[in-house]
């Protein structure tokens, strides 16, 4: 049941957008300047499960972890997904798509994670949800035809946009097996488990693809990976699930809707990204059906 709201809670949620959106700057930086760059999602994830086995210390007393075969075996999957495969298509992606670009096309997420619901029989469909899915995809195929809805259909879209798109499919899939992992586990701990395999395997991977001179990045790259990994997992992370906690996790993820709003404005100011009017515009679309989808669905059900 949600608890008593103040005016903190909106604060934390903002900030926690804020920082989501800077995930994708941060990206983008790491992404153009190492040719390998797997060396900091592995750094990344290794500090926020360290931050987060930390926070649980000093908030419970213990580490949690997962008791059983099963739930193990749930936190492999939210690792495979939600970070090992993801981080692959997100830094591989940003090396060929700009970060406000990038960031408007995973604002789809929350549209396919209800449309793939309603495939499997978990959620109804109505009218309201399917116009806001067909907004939200028209506006998609938009920006991912760079202003041209009619792009993917005619086989014009880069290896860039497919790869955002993978981002798409891997947390829509994290999202269900989290829904999983957490009926008989903690958030916390299924994200400090998760994150702490996902480390591994992207450390596995960049050790064997070689090309990480970790001794010769650059302060960007170094600043990028503190703030990923402090900012944009350990702390926007614990302020969303309180989010969660006191507002409701249909409110708080409406919060959401800014991360592509914050990302576009990030990489103007900080990357001097400029985005053509008809990105932009398809970008509002994706926001609008997300919106509509999620809120108006929810009013008239």
């Amino acid at each position: 049941m949600p608890q008593p709201v103040g005016s903190t809670t909106y604060l934390k949620l903002i900030g926690a957008m804020f920082m989501w959106g800077g995930t994708w700057i941060a990206g983008r930086v790491v992404a153009q300047e190492l040719t390998a760059p797997l060396g900091v999602p592995a750094i990344r994830f290794l500090l926020a499960g360290l931050v987060l086995a930390g926070f649980a210390l000093v908030t419970e007393g213990r580490i949690p972890r997962p008791q059983t075969g099963s739930e193990w075996g749930v936190v492999c999957g939210l690792a495979m997904t939600g970070i090992f495969l993801y981080a692959l298509c997100f830094f591989y992606g940003l090396k060929h798509i700009s970060a406000g670009r990038g960031a408007l096309v995973v604002a789809l997420t929350p549209v396919v994670v209800v449309l793939a619901a309603w495939l499997l029989g978990r959620e109804r469909m109505n009218a309201l949800k399917l116009t806001g899915v067909a907004i939200a995809m028209a506006g998609c195929l938009t920006v991912i035809g760079n202003g041209n809805p009619l792009a993917l259909l005619h086989g014009a879209v880069g290896i860039g946009e497919w790869l955002i798109l993978g981002c798409v499919m891997c947390w829509t899939a994290y999202t269900f097996i989290g829904r999983r992992a957490t009926k008989t586990l903690s958030p916390l701990a299924a994200t400090l488990w998760a994150s702490l395999i996902g480390a591994a395997l992207i450390g596995a991977t960049a050790l064997l693809q070689g090309g990480s001179d970790i001794a010769a990045w650059s302060w960007r790259v170094w600043t990028s990976v503190v703030f990923l990994a402090v900012g944009g997992t350990a702390l926007a992370f614990t302020w969303f699930a309180d989010g969660v906690k006191r507002l409701g996790a249909a409110r708080a993820s409406a919060f959401v809707n800014l991360v592509p709003v914050f990302a576009v404005l990030q990489a103007a100011v900080l990357l001097d990204e400029r985005l053509g009017l008809s990105v932009l515009g398809g970008g509002l679309l994706v926001i609008a059906g997300v919106w509509m989808t999620a809120n108006l669905s929810e009013k008239t059900a």
